[in-house]
């Protein structure tokens, strides 16, 4: 298996290597020393300056197979492993032939009998005690590569899944913001329309008070971030606007009631979240009428949640697929609702009994943030 690292990380930091190394020969000098000391050994502080030169040593060593593995840290867990256990073959033998002559060969008469020296000096002898050190230190070594390579391991695993989190946030990013920059274009299509409309009727005044609210509408809601939530205050001055360029196109027709609690005006929502729904209400309950439609804008909480309702009272659509529009409408509000807060934000929609259409928004409550 493969892991692929991100640019300038390699393994794990040298730091925490070396400390692998220190802890590991400290306690092997801790233990060691002990045995001595409960065994009777003579000469305890002579033999704890070689036992001192011997971890030195072997310090020096382990960073040199550290320095060896930490060159494969490209390559597949399983060859880093090989590499590690074929490392520490030359690593470990030449501890153990250090020590036998620190404690064999160099000045042992100190604390070491003459015939145990000349027993010690016979080359068969050597070579076993060398051979029997060297399986030692072997697996002490393989122990803390094995430490090192999990550890190394898990470090990258934590790089990958992080990196991951990261690409998964950028998606969600980029899905959120071409999903809010799909509702002004969108808007500015209808008005426009809607502005033509009116000046070839040769309406001049109802056509420059729709181009100052569509100034005032756009110098707003363009100011903020596609990704950030503004209070739902700001979101209903934004609808306020919208709804003032639209009292232009129907002046006698469409009527608006926003009935919100104040301590619900600080929860967080998506920009321009409603702007849709309402855009959906004028175009296929009130356009389509001639009779006065009103327009009603709630909001309350209930179980952690917040719900906000846009209905009107116009004419029952057939289909609900209509009230969508060309997939602008209620789609671009549920997926953006789904990809902001996942499960927890949903939208229901339908037609209302006695005629009108009913479109319910939920969402966590959140009050920071925005």
């Amino acid at each position: 298996m493969t892991i692929p690292l991100e640019e300038g990380e390699r393994g794990v930091s040298p730091t925490v290597a070396l400390y692998t190394i220190l802890g590991f020969w400290l306690f092997y000098a801790v233990i060691v020393t002990l045995r001595a000391s409960v065994m009777g050994f003579e000469s305890q502080g002579e033999m704890a300056i070689r036992r001192g030169i011997v971890t030195i040593l072997g310090i020096i060593l382990t960073w040199v197979l550290y320095l060896i593995i930490r060159q494969f840290d490209g390559s597949t867990f399983s060859r880093r492993i090989a590499i590690a256990f074929i490392a520490a073959i030359p690593c470990a033998i030449s501890i153990a032939a250090a020590n036998y002559y620190i404690f064999n060969v160099y000045e042992p008469d100190g604390f070491m009998p003459a015939a145990e020296h000349y027993a010690k000096s016979k080359g068969n002898y050597v070579l076993q005690e060398i051979a029997e050190d060297t399986m030692g230190r072997y697996f002490f070594l393989a122990a803390w590569a094995a430490i090192y390579l999990a550890v190394t391991y898990a470090a990258e695993v934590s790089r990958v899944e992080r990196r991951a989190a990261r690409l998964e946030q950028a998606a969600r990013q980029a899905e959120l913001r071409s999903l809010r920059y799909q509702v002004n274009p969108h808007f500015l299509f209808n008005t426009l329309n809607s502005l033509s409309s009116l000046v070839m009727k040769d309406q001049k005044d109802e056509a420059e008070q729709m181009i100052m609210s569509l100034s005032n509408f756009y110098r707003t809601s363009l100011t903020g971030d596609p990704l950030e939530d503004v209070p739902l205050s700001e979101e209903v001055h934004l609808q306020k606007l919208y709804l003032d360029i639209e009292a232009v196109r129907f002046p006698k027709r469409l009527r608006t009631n926003i009935s919100i609690p104040d301590r619900l005006m600080s929860c967080c929502v998506p920009g321009l979240i409603l702007q849709p729904v309402i855009e959906n209400a004028i175009k296929y309950g009130v356009s389509r009428t001639t009779r006065p439609v009103t327009i009603d804008i709630l909001a309350w909480e209930e179980e952690g949640l917040l719900h906000v309702s846009i209905a009107d009272d116009g004419d029952t659509i057939p289909h609900e697929s209509a009230y969508e529009g060309n997939g602008i409408g209620l789609v671009n509000v549920r997926e953006r609702l789904a990809a902001r807060f996942g499960d927890k934000g949903r939208l229901i929609s339908g037609p209302m009994e006695g005629g009108g259409f009913l479109v319910e928004l939920s969402l966590p409550i959140i009050r920071r943030g925005c």
